[in-house]
């Protein structure tokens, strides 16, 4: 009986197979799946990367965010972009030689170094206006706030004036903007501005004020043809000199401060290169320059500023017990100066990096030459501001500042015409205003 009964089928083997295969169907599922996530992924990548591309050779605007030194994080990556893509693309091409053509007759086509900066958008409308080609570079760093020199730039943008945003050490830039512009001169005025603040960041002044004038030169002395070169040394350089005025024959060999240093250094460099490369170089000794989009650091800035807070203000006095005085100079004046010694700039006499002749190397103060105490200077801001100050009375730090400063001008009234005529309660008002 038992004999003769059906055993049911074995399925467990069937079963198994089938759990098998659906395990494999769901791995070569997943594989498939992380195979095309992948391949999707490389693909958005490289298509955004070529949009990058392209929208940035063709639209190579200025790398804004916020800022940081010239050592900091922000100027690296404006560096990267300046060398790898920045200088190429039509686009740029055409704003680069629309800003730098003249619109006169024998009209410059001058590159302003530091053009965002006080001094340099000054100058640059100053040319625009009569009808020179203006070509700014500037690296917006953030020695002061960054957005006052992008202010800068976008009242420079209305005036028809482009600024390519890039450091001086940056040699790819600085060659394609010559390749591109046969500039007839430079106004350098790119540095890193400041006494006391040498004391903090020292490498910040060799990076700028010698290695960036060095690579400037040598990129102009290469140049066909090379550029007459205008450059803004400082009254700084008279250090510890007793002599009343400064003139220019007076000695600069007793620095008081790095910065000092570093512009006394410019202009040993600048009689380097143009006894070796024949390229005609004038530089600008400039006094105590004040005036409307003026630097924040400067004291008539902050006094301003502190005084309308009601927060109390730091005067100096000597360590003798002397008024501490200044040779300030209204921006209008400094302007005159500028253009004063490009209008009359030989030419260089070099041709790629070969000196041909003797050229003209020269030098020039360019201040107000009547010296202002500090006291006085708050004095005027309290009747303009209609506030009373709070002062305090220290003696100077010894941090680099000196006591007194007083230009002596007769050379560069003689040779172009320098004439300041803005006292200083006149310039302060107009700044006030």
């Amino acid at each position: 009986m038992y004999n003769n009964m059906v055993s049911p089928p074995d399925t467990s083997k069937t079963t198994k197979l089938e759990r098998y295969n659906s395990y494999l169907r769901r791995v070569n599922n997943t594989k498939l799946l992380a195979a095309s996530s992948k391949l999707l992924f490389r693909a958005t990548l490289l298509v955004a990367l070529v949009l990058v591309f392209i929208f940035t050779i063709n639209y190579p605007g200025p790398i804004v965010g916020g800022g940081d030194s010239q050592n900091g994080s922000l100027h690296t990556t404006s560096r990267f972009f300046s060398s790898s893509f920045y200088g190429s693309g039509t686009a740029w091409e055409k704003q680069v030689r629309k800003s730098s053509t003249p619109q006169r007759p024998n009209g410059f086509s001058v590159l302003v170094t530091g053009a965002a900066g006080f001094v340099g958008t000054h100058c640059s409308l100053a040319l625009k206006k009569r009808g020179d080609g203006v070509l700014g570079l500037d690296n917006f760093n953030s020695y002061y706030d960054p957005s006052l020199k992008k202010a800068r730039q976008n009242l420079l943008s209305r005036h028809q004036i482009f600024i390519v945003e890039a450091d001086l050490n940056d040699s790819p830039i600085l060659n394609k903007l010559f390749d591109i512009v046969p500039f007839t001169h430079v106004l350098h005025l790119a540095a890193q501005a400041g006494v006391r603040y040498a004391m903090q960041n020292p490498q910040s002044y060799v990076a700028s004020n010698i290695a960036g004038f060095v690579n400037l030169l040598e990129v102009a002395k290469a140049a066909d043809p090379q550029p007459a070169i205008v450059w803004a040394s400082s009254s700084s350089v008279y250090g510890l000199n007793k002599d009343n005025p400064f003139s220019e024959s007076d000695r600069t060999d007793q620095p008081a401060s790095l910065y000092a240093a570093t512009k006394k250094a410019g202009e040993e460099i600048a009689h380097t290169y143009n006894h070796i490369y024949g390229l005609s170089l004038t530089g600008l000794r400039f006094f105590t320059v004040y005036g409307p989009w003026g630097r924040p650091d400067m004291a008539y800035f902050f006094f301003t500023k502190d005084i309308l807070q009601g927060k109390t203000i730091s005067i100096y006095k000597t360590h003798d017990g002397g008024e501490v005085a200044r040779d300030f100079t209204y921006i209008d004046d400094i302007v005159k100066g500028c253009v004063g010694a490009l209008d009359t700039a030989e030419k260089s006499t070099g041709s790629g990096g070969k000196k041909r002749g003797p050229a003209q190397l020269r030098i020039y103060n360019l201040g107000n030459t009547s010296p202002v105490g500090v006291g006085r200077l708050v004095s005027i801001l309290e009747g303009l501001l209609n506030v009373k100050a709070k002062k305090h009375v220290i003696t100077m730090p010894r941090n680099g500042d000196v006591p007194y400063t007083h230009a002596n001008v007769t050379l560069a009234h003689k040779d172009f015409g320098y004439k300041p005529t803005t006292d200083l309660a006149t310039g302060l008002r107009k700044f006030v205003k």
